[in-house]
């Protein structure tokens, strides 16, 4: 199923938001034998609602990992005795937090990609069923005979 085009009144804001659900529920009321058939013959790409869990299982797995440097930051600080804790701690706790900022920023931005691939698959796929209906509607058009070229006469003195 392609999806619809928004609007053109459509804020372009609210365009991926209707498009994403449109996915989405499009994925959600296939039937199972619908589902099983589009992932033999490849007419429907299912990789576009699927990008979606892939994308908070990455960013779960994101955070995690954020957790575990602020408790190893914290872990140093209680391990070490004096200056040096915060001397250790505060600079493992400052790094790992960019570059968690960094690595949510770098999975959003390659899961988007991503979204962006499948939609222009789905636009392609919604115009080239708009041009097959156009040409497929369009009234034949019979061909008009072309007028006669007349031959011009040699000029004199050559023969054929």
């Amino acid at each position: 199923m392609a999806r619809q085009p928004a609007s053109s009144s459509t804020p372009p804001g609210d365009r991926s938001r209707l498009s994403t659900r449109d996915s989405i529920k499009a994925f959600k009321s296939a039937s199972p034998q619908d589902l099983f058939w589009d992932l033999l013959t490849f007419d429907r790409l299912m990789t576009g609602p699927v990008i979606h869990i892939i994308y908070w299982a990455g960013l779960a797995l994101l955070l995690l990992g954020g957790f575990s440097v602020i408790g190893g930051a914290f872990g140093v600080a209680l391990r070490e005795e004096g200056l040096m804790r915060w001397m250790l701690a505060f600079p493992l706790l400052v790094i790992g937090l960019l570059v968690l900022v960094a690595g949510l920023l770098l999975w959003r931005s390659f899961c988007e990609f991503y979204v962006a691939v499948f939609r222009i698959a789905d636009d392609l796929r919604a115009m080239r069923a708009k041009m097959d209906t156009v040409t497929l509607s369009a009234q034949p058009v019979e061909p008009v005979a072309a007028p006669k070229a007349r031959r011009a006469a040699p000029p004199s003195g050559l023969e054929l």
